[in-house]
C-alpha cells in the first residue's frame, strides 16, 4: 500500500523505517505486518522489515534509517529465564544491544506494547504482572506532559481516546527517565518517552476491529481472556471504536521521515 500524496511528496526520498516483529504465529505476524503499512502510510519498499522471533537481527545502520518501530508479542519480558525459549532469549538479547546504540543517540523509536517491555525495561523499569488487562478497549487519557508533546500533538489525540489492549505483564515503576504521555484505569503506565524521541504505548495503536479479532482467534488458548467466552468478547470489541489511536503511527514516520 502506498502512502497517500499530500504526506509523501515532500519526504521523497525517504530513507526506510526498522519494522521489528517478534510473533512466531505466521498469520499473527502477517496481521500486524499489513496493519502497520496501513496506519504508518508507508509502502513496503520503505520498510525494512525484521522478524527476530525466527532470524538474528540484521546490521542496524542507524544512519540509513528514519526511525525503528516494535510490535507486540505474545513474549513477557517479566518472565524467568529459565521459562523463556531460545528464541525470545536471542531477541531480547538483541533488542536489548540496539537499544544500547538507540537510547544515547536519542533515535526515533516507536514501542507498541512489547515497546514497553522492551524500552521500559532497558531504562530501568520495573515490568510486572501487577496490572494485567484482558483484551479488551480501555480509555487512555493523557497527561499534562502528553498534553505537551510534540507527537501526541501532531496526532491531534483528544484529552482522551479508546484502544485496544491485552496484555499480561505492563510498567509498574517507570525509570526516573522516562516522561509519563498517557495513563489507564487498570494500567496505569499507558504511554511513555524517553528522552525526545523514543516512544512506547502499552496499548496497540495499531490494532483495528478486524485486527482484534483475528487476534483473538489466533491467541485463544493464550491466556489473554477465558476461551470459553470468545465469541461474546469478539461482540464487545466488534462496537468500539478506536481510529484516533492509529494517527499517532502516521504522526511517528511523519514527524520522522528523512
Amino acid at each position: 500500500m502506498r502512502a497517500s500524496r499530500d504526506v509523501w511528496d515532500t519526504m521523497v526520498p525517504v530513507k526506510p523505517f526498522l519494522l521489528i516483529s517478534t510473533r512466531p504465529e505466521d498469520e499473527a505476524a502477517q496481521g500486524e505486518y499489513d496493519a502497520m503499512l496501513r496506519f504508518t502510510g508507508l509502502a513496503p519498499d520503505q520498510v525494512v522489515y525484521s522478524q527476530l522471533d525466527r532470524a538474528p537481527l540484521p546490521s542496524v545502520d542507524l544512519d540509513g534509517l528514519s526511525g525503528i518501530i516494535v510490535g507486540g508479542s505474545p513474549y513477557s519480558t517479566s518472565d524467568p529465564d529459565d521459562r523463556k525459549p531460545a528464541d525470545q532469549l536471542r531477541a531480547e538479547r538483541e533488542l536489548d544491544q540496539l537499544l544500547d546504540r538507540v537510547v544515547p543517540a536519542d533515535f526515533p523509536f516507536f514501542g507498541a506494547c512489547y515497546g514497553v517491555g522492551t524500552l521500559g525495561v532497558h531504562q530501568g523499569a520495573v515490568v510486572d504482572r501487577t496490572y494485567p488487562e484482558p483484551v479488551s478497549a480501555i480509555t487512555v487519557t493523557l497527561t499534562d506532559e502528553g498534553l505537551r508533546d510534540p507527537l501526541i500533538r501532531a496526532a491531534g489525540l483528544p484529552d482522551s481516546f479508546d484502544a485496544f489492549v491485552g496484555h499480561k505483564e505492563a510498567v509498574h515503576t517507570l525509570s526516573e527517565d522516562a516522561v509519563l504521555l498517557a495513563t489507564g484505569t487498570a494500567a496505569p503506565v499507558q504511554m511513555f518517552r524517553i528522552g525526545s524521541n523514543m516512544y512506547a504505548t502499552q496499548f496497540h495503536p495499531e490494532l483495528d476491529v478486524a485486527g482484534i479479532v483475528q487476534r483473538i482467534h489466533i491467541y485463544r488458548e493464550n491466556g489473554y481472556f477465558d476461551p470459553a467466552g470468545m465469541d461474546e468478547l469478539i461482540d464487545t470489541v466488534s462496537t468500539a471504536r478506536v481510529d484516533h489511536a492509529h494517527t499517532l503511527l502516521r504522526a511517528f514516520v511523519t514527524r520522522y521521515a528523512r
